[in-house]
């Protein structure tokens, strides 16, 4: 009898060892840029909406600003301290993110969000393909404005993996159009950085200016308050992230339109990558996420 109970117990504990781990045995770390801007509380709103439904346990951290590297690999080192089954990961800088990863030896799940990076045990990576992205958004405006096409690009942070493949993507739109850019310079992703960064090109350039494509939305509205503070018009200031502040913007005709991301499906999808991943399923090396350009024709209907 003894026995017979013994087999019963192994067996028991055998099927208990087949049977996958459930949702809620997992814990996902996640370090996004910044949680302080509207297109990053998307993408948190998505990852919240996806531990919800899919009954996993995260735990969302974000710098103060998107300039902020030290502080995200402060966090960082904590959270993978605390051996999280997974890590999310949007990287302000990849290098210093591969440093705290390896130098933590985390052994993880690892998948990077909206931004990719470089790191040779990467599960996965889950966000738009910036460069095609900022094309199809460079495209429009060459398109508006035609042969006359005065365009410069305010980039983000220097050194930003994201903000070099959208000014890569503007560039080859200018480019392909036979067309030379009249100035480049950094905003450094905010607003007010914008701000600056384009009264001074409208002091350097006046009148030569018709286009300005920009690393996100907060740098279009940082753009667009030097240009209506200047009284300066003709000029049109194109976004990249479909914000509901720009597009709002676009709806009253101050901007001309945006290169809009899915920040909620975005940051959706790569929890529920990270965990697939962790119960044993295969997922895909990229997980693409579609971009739209929102003017004022479809601007309403994306509103809703």
């Amino acid at each position: 009898m003894k026995k017979l109970l013994s087999i019963v117990l192994v067996l028991i504990l055998a099927l208990a060892l087949c049977l996958p781990a459930m949702a809620e045995d997992f814990t996902i770390a996640i370090n996004l840029k910044t949680l302080s801007s509207e297109y990053w509380q998307n993408v948190k709103a998505g990852c919240d909406a996806a531990a919800e439904e899919l009954g996993v346990n995260i735990d969302v951290q974000g710098a103060a600003a998107e300039t902020e590297i030290a502080e995200q690999v402060a966090q960082l080192e904590t959270q993978l301290a605390g051996a999280p089954d997974a890590v999310i990961i949007a990287p302000l800088d990849g290098d210093a993110v591969i440093g705290a990863i390896e130098s933590s030896g985390y052994q993880g799940i690892v998948v990077f969000c909206d931004t990719d990076c470089a790191y040779e045990g990467k599960t996965s990576f889950v966000g738009t393909s910036n460069e095609v992205a900022a094309k199809q958004g460079g495209d429009y405006g060459v398109a508006i404005n035609g042969a006359d096409t005065k365009a410069v690009i305010i980039y983000g942070q220097e050194g930003d993996n994201t903000s070099n493949l959208r000014k890569s993507g503007y560039e080859k739109a200018v480019a392909e159009a036979g067309l030379e850019l009249v100035a480049q310079l950094s905003g450094n992703n905010t607003t007010d950085g914008a701000t600056k960064v384009m009264e001074d090109l409208l002091n350097a350039y006046p009148d030569g200016i018709n286009l300005v494509l920009c690393m996100n939305d907060d740098t279009a509205i940082g753009a667009l308050n030097a240009v209506q503070a200047a009284g300066v018009e003709g000029i049109n200031i194109i976004g990249f992230d479909g914000n509901a502040s720009a597009v709002e913007l676009i709806a009253s005709g101050d901007l001309k339109a945006t290169v809009a991301q899915q920040p909620t499906l975005m940051g959706y999808l790569a929890v529920e990558t990270a965990l697939k991943a962790l119960q044993g399923e295969a997922v895909e090396a990229n997980v693409v996420v579609d971009t739209v350009i929102i003017d004022a024709e479809n601007c309403a209907d994306y509103l809703k």
